[in-house]
């Protein structure tokens, strides 16, 4: 199934006004964040934040601490390029919006499959489960040089995979660069939120809370150190 503004989570998105005049500038790539801030109704520039961003995990790190932090540096990545690109010109605008996105089960942080293999691995430790995914999300004012960083978990049960389901999914190749190896925009009826969690969060951006966050920002967000 495409991922398209058809789909029932695309549908009454709530716009949030922006806390500044500064272009909405979205750190990341993944074009799923991308139509969820188009379904929304917001204009933005797509500047993805360099790899180096999500490099690196701390033994005792939690899944929510992993994401609030890859979300962190992802924002500053990018804030920084934009404080670059405008030296010698007027002061750097943009209001970056970056978000990290992890499944957890049964204790382990799964993040992208790196192949097919591991995404049956991974497909075969959820079949059957209860599992979270958790999204950190970053909202940073480069002119104020000012952000807030929160993190959303949504509760998700898997229904049991039968060998003929995984096969059919493996095949299909939409677990590609996707957290916990599965979409759930890709239409799977194998997989169900629970407890009226946010559907928005599981596909990589928590809408109902940016949207939060953006009519907080005054009141929340915390000056930051430049590089």
């Amino acid at each position: 199934m495409k991922f398209s503004n058809d789909l029932p989570l695309m549908r009454g998105l709530r716009r949030a006004e922006l806390p500044t005049d500064e272009p909405l500038i979205l750190a990341s790539g993944s074009p799923r964040r991308a139509q969820l801030l188009s379904a929304a109704g917001y204009e933005f520039a797509v500047i993805p934040a360099g790899d180096e961003a999500e490099c690196g995990m701390c033994s005792r790190e939690t899944a929510p601490q992993l994401v609030a932090r890859y979300a962190f540096r992802k924002a500053a990545d990018v804030a920084k390029k934009i404080r670059l690109d405008a030296m010698g010109d007027l002061a750097p605008r943009g209001l970056v919006v970056a978000a990290d996105t992890v499944a957890s089960c049964v204790g382990q942080i799964l993040g992208k499959p790196r192949d097919r293999e591991h995404a049956e691995s991974i497909l075969r430790l959820l079949s059957g489960r209860f599992h979270d995914v958790y999204t950190g999300i970053c909202i940073w004012s480069v002119a104020q040089n000012r952000c807030t960083v929160d993190v959303v978990r949504t509760e998700l049960e898997m229904q049991p995979l039968s060998d003929e389901m995984l096969e059919s999914y493996l095949e299909s190749m939409l677990w590609e660069g996707k957290a916990g190896a599965f979409g759930y925009q890709d239409g799977n009826d194998w997989l169900s939120v629970r407890d009226r969690g946010s559907e928005t969060n599981v596909v990589g951006l928590p809408m109902e809370r940016f949207s939060e966050m953006l009519e907080q920002f005054d009141q929340i967000a915390e000056t930051v150190h430049s590089d």
